[in-house]
């Protein structure tokens, strides 16, 4: 007879497997910084984080790692001073990111850690990210 722990291993790695399954990398979601990555990606799906500046009807104003300032339309409000996680498809035409899923992270994020994540995906080890 199995012990307790081996059946809740089991149990555990079963679950992953069945949930791998699941996962869509169909349409995988490009880290970017900002405004110069977002050109970059226009019509694709990207991800990136932003700091709530304002919101301006259906859409929130934010900050994004690199210092530029980023529209995000049909996203949930959020206050401002909040980080938010985005993942969305990019609009290049006015710099914005049309929202599919947003993360709330809160008032504590470091942006500059972000930004360097955002440069090494979309450099020496964009294969790991795309």
């Amino acid at each position: 007879m199995p012990s307790p722990c081996r059946i809740a291993v089991q149990s555990a790695m079963e679950h992953r497997r069945i949930e791998s399954r699941k996962m869509d990398t169909s349409t995988p979601a490009v880290f970017i910084s900002g405004r110069e990555m977002l050109q970059m990606y226009s019509g694709r799906r990207v991800r990136t984080v932003i700091h709530v500046v304002r919101i301006d009807g259906m859409s929130i104003i934010g900050k994004s790692s690199d210092g530029n300032e980023l529209i995000v339309r049909g996203c949930p409000s959020f206050p401002p001073s909040h980080f938010v996680e985005v993942i969305g498809i990019a609009d290049a035409a006015d710099l914005s990111v049309r929202s599919e899923i947003s993360t709330d992270f809160g008032v504590n994020f470091d942006m500059l850690s972000y930004n360097k994540l955002c440069q090494l995906a979309n450099g020496e080890f964009k294969h790991l990210f795309i």
